[in-house]
């Protein structure tokens, strides 16, 4: 696991989709818990978004404002948001009505989705850290995801 801060409001949650939105949110706060509650209000607070279509061109932004380059080798990866982002569906799908989003990312982040390498159950290695993974969805090679 990491070493992960709960979230201890749904306005810490809304700060953090905000902040990716807009390219304010410090880098430091970027983490992989960050990643996943963007991922969760996406889903849960903008209707009016495709989170697989907005995400990838926020995080683009977002890393070109913090002075991440995304190449071939660093910054956006497709592959890797798009199966977050079903993850994170999934996930919420699972959760009881009206539960408040910060709990909901806490909850996820206690599962094993909250262990960064999670993806690595069903991609190898080679095939995920790949150039063609991180341009384009690669379907997994060791096993089908559950979502």
């Amino acid at each position: 696991m990491t070493s992960f801060i709960p979230f201890a409001s749904d306005d810490e949650v809304a700060a953090i989709g905000a902040g990716l939105m807009d390219r304010t949110l410090p880098k430091p706060r970027w983490t992989h818990g960050a990643h996943f509650a963007a991922a969760l209000w996406l889903i849960a607070e903008r209707p009016d978004l495709d989170p697989a279509r907005a995400m990838p061109p926020m995080i683009r932004a977002y890393n070109e404002a913090t002075g991440v380059e995304n190449t071939d080798a660093s910054g956006y990866h497709e592959t890797i948001t798009q199966a977050s982002l079903r993850a994170a569906r999934a996930f919420l799908a699972a959760r009881p009505a009206g539960e408040a989003l910060h709990a909901t990312c806490n909850a996820l982040m206690a599962s094993p989705l909250g262990n960064r390498d999670w993806l690595l159950s069903y991609w190898s290695k080679g095939l995920l850290f790949s150039a063609a993974a991180r341009r384009a969805w690669t379907p997994p090679d060791l096993q089908p995801t559950p979502f």
